[in-house]
């Protein structure tokens, strides 16, 4: 006794091809070569589509990075500047008005002079750091890891996946500063 297959469908003669004689006539060779050849100009114009999108982020995430490259410069320039300028100029002025004007001992008119110059310094080049970490590429990273590509490569979630490589990098930073490593 035959049995009938596992999707429902009545058992019928089939050719040697696995197709049903009522499944209507068998694409002849020209249409199945027309066919390969569009999917395959698809396949190739969406491959051109995505290596465009990718040179496009490389491309803005390295005006990104020159821009904060210039402007962390810039800061660094503040910071060398109220580090000795402001020390050697306002500061001399500001320890001889505490010491002579308000009776305060030498040492402590130097001290804190010392104190507000090195916090200046401090500001200026935390923000100078701030913007260099906009020359990390971050988004160009992720995005090359998420082709499997890089160092984060085994960070991020698989391609297909709907994880957000944002999010995945984040969690990445955020563990490696937990352990007290370098963020990636």
């Amino acid at each position: 006794m035959e049995q009938a297959p596992p999707n429902g469908a009545r058992p019928g003669p089939e050719d040697g091809a696995g197709r049903r004689p009522d499944d209507g006539p068998t694409p002849d060779l020209a249409e199945s070569l027309r066919e390969l050849r569009d999917s395959g100009k698809a396949g190739l114009g969406a491959a051109g589509d995505a290596a465009r999108a990718l040179r496009d982020l490389v491309a803005a995430d390295v005006s990104l990075a020159r821009s904060a490259a210039g402007r962390a410069a810039v800061f660094a320039g503040i910071a060398v500047m109220f580090g000795a300028s402001a020390w050697l100029l306002l500061m001399t002025a500001l320890i001889v008005v505490l010491s002579n004007r308000v009776g305060l001992p030498w040492w402590l008119s130097l001290s804190s002079c010392g104190a507000l110059s090195l916090l200046a310094a401090w500001l200026a080049l935390r923000k100078a750091t701030g913007y260099f970490e906009h020359t990390r590429l971050k988004a160009t990273r992720r995005q090359l890891a998420r082709l499997g590509i890089g160092e984060l490569s085994d960070l991020m979630p698989p391609p297909g996946t709907p994880g957000s490589a944002r999010e995945a990098g984040s969690a990445a930073e955020a563990e490696a500063r937990r352990s007290g490593k370098t963020p990636p």
